[in-house]
């Protein structure tokens, strides 16, 4: 089963390509953060998946995210890539720490 593909970009492997979500740049009570002071986003889209790694066994298993879902990122790490003047980045299925549910 071959991996679902984002325009002309398809990762290999075990890979997954999330396009992170934009900074608060208010808070709750009407005060502007500056953007030095806001912390790294740890929350992404899932925008395309790989076909799956090899086990050890040598069968391919699935990746463990779907295009679409949200998903929470470590704060380091990832491969930045720049498709189309958008910031994406390239991480492996199991550095991802999880995925959130509707």
């Amino acid at each position: 089963m071959a991996g679902k593909a984002f325009r002309k970009f398809l990762p290999l492997f075990d890979r997954v390509l999330v396009e992170r979500c934009a900074a608060e740049t208010v808070t709750k009570g009407g005060i502007m953060i500056p953007e030095k002071a806001q912390g790294k986003v740890l929350q992404a889209t899932v925008v395309a998946v790989g076909s799956g790694g090899r086990g050890k066994n040598g069968e391919i298993q699935p990746v463990s995210v779907k295009v679409g879902e949200k998903v929470l990122l470590p704060e380091y790490g990832g491969t930045k890539i720049v498709l189309e003047d958008k910031d994406y980045y390239l991480f492996r299925d199991g550095d991802i720490l999880g995925k959130y549910v509707d």
